[in-house]
């Protein structure tokens, strides 16, 4: 398992958009993904899920994966969500 925080750098938080890549990006890894905010934690492939967290801006992300592409997965979310602008 890997797991590393990012704070997010939008003026609106994390929105329809923001989310819909987030969720195919996840996608492609066969790992399992999981952001946690403010305590809560779910899965990173799930839409509603990441959409039921109501993430506001400069908001603190966790990302954790676990399998056989997890750090690299963990890496590209970050990447991602960091292009967030």
């Amino acid at each position: 398992m890997i797991q590393q925080s990012v704070k997010l750098q939008t003026k609106v938080g994390l929105y329809p958009p923001y989310i819909t890549r987030l969720v195919q990006e996840a996608s492609r890894y066969d790992s399992d993904i999981f952001i946690t905010h403010n305590g809560r934690r779910v899965n990173l492939k799930s839409m509603m899920g990441v959409l039921s967290l109501a993430v506001s801006k400069d908001a603190e992300l966790t990302f954790e994966a676990s399998g056989n592409d997890e750090e690299e997965a963990v890496n590209q979310i970050i990447r991602t969500v960091e292009s967030f602008q």
